[in-house]
């Protein structure tokens, strides 16, 4: 197992790279403030404001999304956006991978699975009758994937939740996930947390001896 080095470099790495991004989209929506519309961001508030109810489906979001003049535009950029918010988390992959080989195809998954549900979500967008139409046909493909490592599952379900969120709109939500991620990661792999119970608070805490290997 590699032991876990400095965090300060690649920690610094991965701030400079989201404040890069995060003041780049500031620097653009400040002088071109018509990109706002363009820009996959507000969706948590859009959806709050619907105040629906029921399970039908909202063709008025819909038309605003997909159907509309932007909606390919729109699109894309949030492909992009789910993209460049899916590199730290590959990178803290590379940084706390146990194996002594990267898997080249559970890493092109990260990378691309985001991409994949950020589409999915903008063509679903509200409707329980897409949604249903959508669950049959992931249904029919039959596939399986196995992981090396349990903890391979988090990144799974971390990239389904950048690609949710850029779907919807909410970018910015994509990019605290993405972020909180990245550091509970880092620093859970830092402490090497849970990986002996020795020392005195966690003696106190289990009730069992410093030496002692079982209960």
């Amino acid at each position: 197992m590699r032991r876990s080095a400095s965090l300060l470099i690649p920690l610094t790495l991965i701030l400079m790279y989201y404040g890069f991004w995060f003041g780049a989209v500031m620097i653009l929506l400040s002088r071109y403030p018509g990109l706002g519309e363009y820009l996959p961001l507000g969706g948590i508030s859009d959806l709050a404001a619907s105040k629906v109810d029921s399970f039908e489906p909202i063709y008025t979001s819909a038309e605003r999304t997909v159907l509309a003049a932007t909606g390919p535009l729109r699109l894309a950029m949030a492909s992009v956006g789910s993209a460049i918010l899916t590199v730290p988390v590959s990178w803290v992959y590379f940084i706390t991978s146990r194996a002594r080989r990267i898997d080249q195809s559970f890493l092109q998954t990260i990378m691309i699975l985001p991409i994949v549900v950020t589409g999915i979500a903008m063509i679903v967008v509200n409707s329980l009758a897409l949604a249903f139409s959508l669950a049959g046909v992931v249904a029919a493909v039959r596939f399986r994937f196995s992981l090396n490592q349990p903890s391979d599952a988090m990144y799974i379900f971390v990239a389904i939740g950048i690609g949710l969120g850029s779907g919807i709109g909410a970018l910015g939500v994509s990019g605290i996930i993405s972020l909180m991620f990245v550091l509970a990661t880092l620093f859970i792999w830092k402490l090497e947390y849970g990986k002996t119970l020795s020392g005195p608070f966690l003696t106190m805490l289990t009730r069992r001896d410093a030496g002692e290997d079982e209960y």
